[in-house]
């Protein structure tokens, strides 16, 4: 029952956001009780806790699979955008934006642990791009590594990016492609260029 509460909350918060959904939402959505829910999680912040951290694993395993599976580090970091996007429903609910306002301490937490995943995945990216020559040589991975989370952070703010002005997937494409361009070599670029004719959006 613990799962199947966090898969159908998962939906909701994704859809509706943090703020709106309440536990009478979630048990009619269910067609159970408050009671049967409190006996899983203590009240609506241990249940925001708990579909925050399954919906990271679930995108880290996923992430994971994408990157063992990859033709290389360009198409890569495309397919983990799409991936990413197709989890968090384009974040149109803005999650990330309502769990920093109203869950600080979750959202914390979350921060670091994206940090670190993301942090490590690029880096074992990047070196896969120099190996094959898709990537200058001389770049500095932690830098660039750390630079590409914060640019992935900070194109989320609306007050910086307003929706109603960018799309998440507007944002996400060319932040992409402005990252890969300070990078790729001459063999790069052309795979690049290729893959974004062929394939953006």
């Amino acid at each position: 029952m613990r799962k199947k509460i966090i898969h159908t909350t998962e939906n909701l918060f994704l859809n509706l956001g943090f703020k709106s959904v309440t536990m009478d939402d979630i048990a009619h959505e269910m067609g159970i009780s408050k009671k049967t829910i409190y006996v899983h999680f203590a009240n609506k912040t241990k249940l925001v806790e708990a579909v925050s951290f399954s919906l990271f694993d679930m995108i880290c395993t996923g992430i994971d699979g994408i990157c063992n599976n990859s033709n290389n580090p360009i198409e890569e970091l495309y397919d983990i955008k799409m991936f990413v996007m197709h989890h968090l429903k384009s974040e149109k609910s803005s999650p990330q934006f309502q769990l920093k306002k109203y869950y600080p301490q979750i959202h914390a937490s979350l921060h670091l642990k994206q940090f670190e995943k993301m942090h490590d995945s690029v880096k074992a990216s990047l070196q896969k791009g120099i190996e094959t020559e898709l990537f200058r040589p001389n770049i500095d991975i932690d830098f660039i590594s750390r630079m590409y989370f914060n640019g992935m952070t900070g194109i989320k703010d609306h007050s910086i990016f307003p929706l109603e002005t960018f799309s998440m997937n507007y944002l996400m494409e060319s932040y992409l492609e402005y990252h890969l361009r300070a990078i790729v070599t001459e063999k790069g670029l052309d795979i690049l260029n290729k893959f974004i004719t062929t394939n953006q959006s």
